[in-house]
């Protein structure tokens, strides 16, 4: 290989980490931005959780369908059409003015991004087929993925405050051009497999369906009322279209989601730990964001500047050390580890006062959730990946990503609504308005703190180890090449 070539694939990496990075960030750059999207268009203190989950339902719901797309027509073709339709959305997103606009805009903006995000692996695999090289992509990847998201809070509060909060999204524009003419030039060119097997829409049109309606019924189920006919009959139509898509994916040739993948314990555990890790991570980026606004009065530059702490230690851990706990200690030591540092991080803040002060009751809480959130991302895909064929640890990582998504949608619905019902409850009782604010905050806090610590307890108790996995884990999946 020429050295113009093997030039030409770090460039071409460095582009994929682009468009994914831009995606990524897009799931929390929102947070900061969100008490001026209220103020801005009117939105109710629950409504104001859908302009995250639109975003996350459709993406989390799309990325196995966007991969299976991929087989079918091409990876490159699929990510130049989820990067094109992720800018247009981006775009209407920074032009809305009305609530409706904007939380359609999102949700278009999810679908593109799940498809772009399915894909950037399998090309980064075709990109990279010596063992160490890919390795070092991969690592290049996590750092993308785990650091992203902390990142966009950082983004969010610098673009809102220098600017207005329409940038958070208009910034994507000129990016996703970049890429796109970027992507035309660098990567390469395929050959589009002839696969045979029917495209499983079903399977993602009924579990999509399914979670929307679960968290439209949590979200207004302080409005409606938990037991009304409302709440309960979302619930139940949730409940038929899960099992509708169950019966699907035992039926199809071809099914979204493999049953048989959930009869391995690692594909199991590392999924609902994802989930609770999710809600946890959550209740960190969207209730930490409103109470150093609406409670501690913080500009939205100086709540970005407030998670970068977080930002820096995550990106340090998860860019190298993450990986050589795993090797050195094993999946469950390193995961169930940061996991109850994020969740201490978490009870620290359910003791946050009205007057808190930055350094005493908000710097240690950021401290130990970037160590602890650094510490447990690589432990929970390399565990899902383990119990696979390296065929199969793309499919083993999108199920990751996915119940991560649906995790922080479904957690932040519940954690909203919690916090709402509780500062309402505050008031009827005559508490001011920053201390009832503080003590709805507090509960979300508390649940969240629990949702990672049960995550730690799962991860550190039921998680196998196969022998001599931290040394495969490390390097041994990169070893051979994976079929895209």
């Amino acid at each position: 290989m020429t050295i113009a070539d093997n030039r030409t694939r770090w460039l071409a990496l460095y582009v994929l980490c682009l468009g994914s990075l831009m995606i990524v960030l897009d799931v929390t750059i929102v947070g900061v931005a969100l008490p001026s999207i209220r103020q801005d268009l009117g939105f109710s203190e629950t409504s104001l959780a859908w302009v995250v989950n639109g975003y996350l339902l459709t993406y989390g719901g799309f990325l196995l369908l966007g991969g299976r797309l991929g087989d079918l027509f091409g990876h490159r073709r699929l990510f130049l059409a989820g990067i094109a339709l992720f800018t247009l959305a981006s775009l209407a997103c920074g032009l809305s003015t009305t609530q409706w606009m904007l939380v359609t805009a999102r949700t278009v903006q999810g679908l593109g991004g799940a498809v772009a995000s399915a894909v950037s692996l399998s090309l980064m695999m075709t990109l990279f087929t010596e063992p160490a090289e890919r390795a070092k992509a991969m690592g290049i990847f996590g750092f993308v993925a785990s650091g992203g998201g902390s990142i966009g809070v950082l983004l969010g509060g610098v673009l809102t405050d220098l600017i207005n909060w329409h940038w958070i999204f208009l910034v994507n524009f000129p990016i996703g051009i970049l890429v796109v003419v970027l992507s035309l030039r660098l990567l390469p060119g395929e050959r589009v497999p002839s696969l045979t097997g029917r495209l499983d829409i079903a399977g993602a049109v009924t579990v999509t369906a399914a979670l929307m309606l679960a968290v439209y019924a949590i979200v207004n189920g302080n409005q409606t009322g938990w037991t009304s006919a409302q709440t309960l009959g979302l619930l139940a139509g949730a409940a038929a279209l899960l099992a509708l898509f169950l019966g699907i994916e035992s039926r199809v040739p071809a099914p979204l989601v493999p049953l048989g993948l959930f009869k391995l314990r690692n594909i199991r555990v590392s999924n609902l730990v994802g989930v609770l890790w999710a809600a946890a991570m959550f209740a960190w980026f969207f209730m930490s964001a409103l109470y150093l606004q609406l409670v501690l009065g913080y500009s939205p530059l100086q709540v970005g500047l407030a998670f970068l702490p977080a930002n820096l230690i995550m990106g340090a851990l998860s860019i190298g050390l993450s990986a050589k706990l795993v090797m050195r200690f094993g999946f469950r030591k390193p995961l169930a580890t940061g996991l109850l540092l994020a969740a201490t991080g978490l009870l620290l803040f359910v003791r946050a006062p009205v007057d808190g002060s930055f350094f005493v009751d908000v710097l240690p809480s950021m401290i130990l959730l970037g160590i602890g959130a650094g510490m447990a991302f690589n432990p929970v895909l390399l565990a899902a990946m383990s119990d696979v064929e390296p065929s199969e640890s793309g499919l083993a990582s999108g199920l990751v990503n996915t119940s991560f998504m649906m995790g922080g949608a479904l957690g932040l619905a519940v954690l909203a609504s919690i916090a709402a019902s509780r500062s309402h409850s505050l008031r009827v009782g005559g508490s001011g308005e920053l201390s009832a604010l503080t003590g709805g905050y507090h509960l979300a806090f508390l649940v969240g703190a629990a949702f990672a610590a049960l995550a730690a307890v799962l991860g550190g108790t039921l998680l196998r180890q196969p022998a001599g996995q931290p040394k495969a884990a490390h390097g041994g999946a990169p070893a051979t090449e994976l079929s895209s």
